[in-house]
């Protein structure tokens, strides 16, 4: 019998195992295939299912072992086709999988950075912060379910990407780039509208001359432009992001400047 006319023996219990053994994906991370070994990891079960023969089993696992880099959070969606392909065709896949993970990972790699790293994180994240400073646990159960969220997709990833199969490249490889573009645009228009509530930077100097009392904050900066100062602000930050300068030290100048504006009277 070829390998091709072989029947599938993966179930939705070995896929979800599948799924649940790739969240130590960080933990096996290196500089040589990346995400390889957790890869190799993650579908070590379901590979011995399809391929009892030792010797084929160790050339399955030799193939995922390879480099692989992508969003973990759905990379079960481009994992999950090749495990189809690996089921139906057997050993004969091996090179269209890798060359399916090669082609996809960087482009989904864009689209997954984009809203699990990105996008997502900064709305709720931002949305749950500026509840919490006003004392309201609702923020905090809005950014755990982002997270049940996460959880959940990553379960069902592996499925769908499954049912796809080989037809996963015509289905939506060719759409990647430009759902990648447009979610990035559409996080720059939500960070940017997100700086006036979420960034905080007033002053308390006033000015005075002989009657005339005037204050810096809302009589001068809020007329030229405001929440000026919240704005100059993210400028800085994000020039010393870019220099390379780490965020841990950015945070203490923070507390420092903050500190002696404070008591000084120069930030309110």
């Amino acid at each position: 019998m070829k390998m091709s006319d072989r029947t599938p023996v993966l179930t939705k219990k070995d896929l979800r195992r599948c799924a649940l053994r790739s969240w130590i994906n960080v933990n096996l991370f290196n500089y040589e295939t990346q995400l390889g070994g957790a890869v190799a990891f993650a579908e070590a079960k379901a590979l011995r299912k399809i391929y009892p023969d030792d010797d084929d089993y160790q050339k399955a696992m030799m193939n995922q072992f390879k480099y692989y880099n992508t969003m973990p959070y759905f990379h079960g969606l481009l994992l999950g086709a090749g495990l189809a392909m690996e089921d139906k065709d057997g050993l004969e896949a091996l090179d269209a999988v890798q060359s399916l993970k090669v082609g996809l990972m960087g482009p989904l790699a864009g689209v997954g950075d984009s809203l699990g790293w990105i996008l997502l994180p900064t709305i709720f994240g931002s949305i749950a912060g500026y509840m919490g400073t006003k004392g309201n646990p609702i923020g905090l159960i809005i950014w755990c379910t982002l997270y049940v969220v996460f959880y959940i997709w990553r379960l069902s990833w592996w499925n769908y990407g499954y049912k796809l199969g080989a037809s996963f490249i015509s289905a939506i490889g060719n759409k990647l780039n430009a759902f990648t573009e447009c979610a990035s645009i559409l996080g720059l228009f939500v960070v940017g509208a997100m700086i006036p509530s979420v960034v905080t930077m007033t002053t308390g100097l006033k000015f005075k001359y002989g009657d005339v009392s005037m204050n810096i904050q809302t009589d001068i900066l809020d007329a030229i432009l405001p929440c000026m100062l919240p704005l100059a602000l993210t400028v800085v930050v994000y020039k010393l992001l870019k220099k390379g300068v780490k965020l841990t030290y950015i945070i203490l100048g923070l507390l420092v400047i903050g500190c002696i504006g404070a008591a000084t009277g120069l930030l309110a």
